[in-house]
């Protein structure tokens, strides 16, 4: 009975990490319905309008050929919401197969009874592609990313494109360039509304700077007015801050006029692009892979994962090493901020005896240590510090 308690999956655990997974498809139907909301609602207003006036200059006398003109016009914006409207519907067929099949991957585990059933191998390793599909995208790896996705005919249960987009964004920041964060802020305008960002307005304050690098000051004082300005109540400390930045030239050494016309900014502004990005999309700022395996980590942690002497895998000073994925260097620094595993039973080896440094060891297996090393006098080594004792200073540990 217990063996079956241990095995029996836990579906609803494992939903936490699932949660980007179906909401991300979610966050982009919707986004889609409000942009034909708005393109429909203007184009309806525009028609209705030049139809009346064209109606009434119609009934006025107006010539046939200018009648005629108005009327292909209002046509031609039809046709054009026509094919606005198709684009979208094509974008909605393909999200919501996506989002039918992820729901399927996730149904799929709940007719999982346990963890030793065979299918749960096959969909944990389905899960495990998708992580390092994640990481790759993450990464700015796209093209391997895609190869993966496309081997293991997982597609349809990752975000490609989302973060492709992400990442071609935030390269073009880093290379100095506002233009697609702009157009980016600009397609997004309504969902940013709703959040407590200042991208937007970084981004504008960037183009300010640039031009007032450039001696541009005429143009600098015009896009301030137009872009810059309208935030006043929101970022009132950071305008008059670039207001006076007119005084000053890109070779200043006077803060905060030299921190603003620092190179950083660009990858500042790259780094706030991700953010704003990962939160409108309600996507997790760490890769999905790092956060299962900090569930795993803790599990296993233990105070002498990062202590002094931790071992060879992660310390050049240690003498030991050790299978501990904690203790490796690819994962040692992942798990440093993780909590502390709880066990509830200890395990000790049998005849337990302490070294004067404080290090508990069974007598067997420290014997056995010292004698292949070649101590003799009964002195004893520590395995892990490498100190070497003599056998009188070792006591014997009684467990109460």
């Amino acid at each position: 009975m217990a063996e079956l308690t241990t095995t029996k999956l836990n579906a609803e655990s494992h939903l936490l990490l699932e949660q980007p997974l179906l909401r991300l498809p979610y966050e982009l139907s919707r986004k889609n319905f409000k942009t034909l909301q708005r393109s429909f609602e203007r184009e309806q207003n525009h028609v209705l309008s030049a139809l009346k006036s064209t109606a009434n200059a119609a009934l006025s006398g107006q010539p046939t050929p200018q009648t005629l003109s108005s009327l292909d016009n209002m046509i031609s914006r039809m046709q054009g919401l026509k094919r606005k409207m198709e684009i979208l519907q094509e974008e909605e067929k393909v999200l919501q197969e996506h989002s039918r099949m992820r729901i399927q991957h996730l149904k799929d585990m709940y007719e999982i009874p346990s963890l030793a059933d065979v299918r749960y191998d096959e969909w944990s390793r389905i899960r495990l592609n998708r992580l390092l599909v994640d990481y790759l995208l993450r990464s700015g790896y796209a093209e391997s990313a895609r190869a993966l996705a496309k081997e293991k005919g997982i597609e349809a249960l990752v975000d490609l494109d989302v973060f492709v987009q992400c990442n071609r964004i935030e390269e073009s920041l880093r290379n100095g360039n506002t233009g697609e964060g702009l157009a980016w802020c600009a397609e997004h305008k309504p969902m940013m509304k709703k959040t407590s960002n200042n991208l937007e307005f970084q981004l504008r304050l960037q183009q300010y700077i640039e031009l007032r690098r450039d001696g541009k000051l005429l143009a600098a004082r015009q896009h301030a007015q137009r872009y810059i300005a309208p935030h006043t109540d929101s970022h009132f400390a950071e305008i008059h801050t670039a207001a006076a930045l007119l005084a000053f030239p890109p070779d200043t050494t006077a803060e905060p006029y030299k921190s603003m016309y620092s190179s950083s900014r660009w990858s500042d502004l790259a780094d706030l692009f991700i953010k704003t990005h990962h939160e409108l999309f309600s996507l997790p700022a760490r890769p999905l892979l790092h956060i299962a395996l900090s569930a795993g980590l803790s599990a296993l942690k233990t105070p002498s994962c990062h202590s002094a002497y931790a071992s060879s895998t992660s310390n050049a000073s240690s003498s030991t090493t050790t299978v501990c994925p904690i203790c490796s260097t690819e994962l040692n620094e992942l798990a440093r901020g993780l909590p502390y595993a709880h066990h509830t039973k200890s395990y000790v080896e049998n005849d337990p005896v302490v070294l004067p440094n404080g290090r508990i060891y069974g007598r067997d297996r420290l014997m056995e240590m010292s004698a292949k090393v070649g101590l003799e006098n009964g002195d004893v080594k520590d395995p892990t510090t490498g100190e070497i004792f003599e056998g009188t200073k070792v006591r014997k540990v009684y467990i109460s």
